[in-house]
């Protein structure tokens, strides 16, 4: 799907929703029909991973699931690669000392099956960790911290749980400033000032509650056990410093028994900053981290990234990017304009500040014990201390003269 700078944007065109943002528009599935032992191996994980036994318990069985139908709604596709995808990881490293650097074909067959139909890799990412590894409580009330749990974990417990509740909560609470960045987009493209200005207040409201609840983060998620009992499972197969090939996909005839190298999960898959800076046209010098971040998006549901790509495609006569260019041309006759859409700016960048204050909390300080688990390299594979905080500086310039 192509979307021209001149054409108005809604969120329906991409599968995205006022109320959820990217999050699904029907709740996860919690199991797979018709599936007893994949259903019975992700229930079970956790005590497989506490026993050391998960890896044993794969090779004893040369099917693990059944095959992949081409006509499977979309809910159980992502509900298979949720639960396959946990598996995979798992039974890679489980043993951080010793990483597996085979995924047996009963398990790589259909992870990939799933994966293709999907448009994603075969590996874990943001959308099945979080996106669509959630149920509700009490389904008449909203998704939100105290009314969601996780549909699977790797070890449980209450920091696992919490660290990828809040990622949920903040996701859904995007929803609504998602519909005021269109409806400002939308409304600079006709001349309408009054209804930028209210899409930039949506936005801004959005982007406080999503702050608040960032800042909840170490409420119930302690640093050293997401360091140690979170964080390792999480981990990719590319920069990898203990599995500097990758890891072989047994049995899969596109990758030829060729070790395939992919990132691990991490919350630069998430679309929700990516569409702020898209949105609001801030640009990044290209590093490292730019780099990065672009390869994430390989990451994200398709319809995901054509949205992201439809934000930065609107752009005013001047090639400026169209809302800031229009804010900043009517600095002096609606100063209202150009402050509402400064905020927005200045609370894109106190999120990407407490965002680098618990990567280094978290992450840098903590004492590395195993190769598999390094502190100066995020899950995704990157150093990304220096690269953070220059994004942070960026967005903190951008609006200055």
């Amino acid at each position: 799907m192509t979307t021209s700078s001149h054409q108005l944007l809604s969120l329906a065109q991409f599968d995205l929703s006022p109320d959820r943002g990217f999050l699904p528009a029907t709740d996860p599935l919690a199991q797979l029909p018709d599936e007893p032992i994949l259903n019975q191996i992700g229930a079970e994980l956790p005590k497989f991973l506490t026993a050391r036994q998960f890896r044993s318990f794969v090779n004893d069985h040369r099917e693990v699931m059944g095959p992949v139908a081409d006509d499977w709604g979309l809910d159980v596709f992502r509900c298979a690669m949720r639960t396959l995808s946990f598996v995979g990881h798992a039974f890679v490293w489980e043993d951080p000392d010793h990483p597996a650097s085979l995924i047996p074909a009963s398990l790589a067959l259909p992870w990939c099956a799933v994966a293709q139909q999907l448009g994603r890799p075969p590996v874990l990412s943001y959308a099945s960790y979080a996106l669509h590894n959630w149920r509700r409580l009490d389904p008449q009330k909203p998704i939100e911290l105290g009314n969601v749990v996780l549909l699977q974990n790797f070890l449980g417990g209450l920091d696992e749980e919490w660290f990828v509740l809040i990622h949920i909560d903040i996701e859904a609470k995007a929803g609504p400033g998602l519909v005021g960045l269109v409806q400002a987009h939308n409304a600079a493209r006709a001349n309408k000032p009054d209804d930028v200005l209210q899409g930039l207040h949506a936005l801004a409201a959005a982007q406080e509650a999503m702050r608040e609840t960032l800042l909840r983060m170490p409420e119930r998620c302690d640093p050293y056990i997401y360091y140690s009992r979170v964080r390792p499972y999480i981990h990719g197969w590319k920069n990898s410093p203990s599995l500097p090939q990758g890891v072989v996909y047994e049995g899969v005839a596109d990758y030829a028994q060729r070790p395939q190298q992919f990132r691990g999960e991490t919350g630069s898959q998430s679309s929700i900053v990516p569409a702020l800076d898209a949105g609001l046209g801030i640009p990044h010098a290209d590093d490292p981290l730019t780099q990065y971040l672009v390869e994430m998006r390989d990451y994200m549901p398709p319809r995901h990234r054509t949205f992201l790509a439809a934000l930065e495609a609107r752009t005013d006569e001047q090639q400026r990017p169209l809302l800031y260019g229009y804010a900043r041309d009517r600095k002096a006759t609606h100063p209202d304009l150009w402050k509402a859409f400064c905020t927005c700016v200045d609370l894109l960048a106190q999120f990407r500040d407490i965002h680098i204050g618990y990567a280094e909390r978290y992450i840098f300080r903590q004492h590395q014990s195993h190769a598999s688990n390094p502190t100066a390299v995020g899950t995704g594979g990157t150093p990304f201390m220096p690269y953070l905080s220059k994004h942070l500086e960026e967005t903190k310039r951008f609006t200055l003269d």
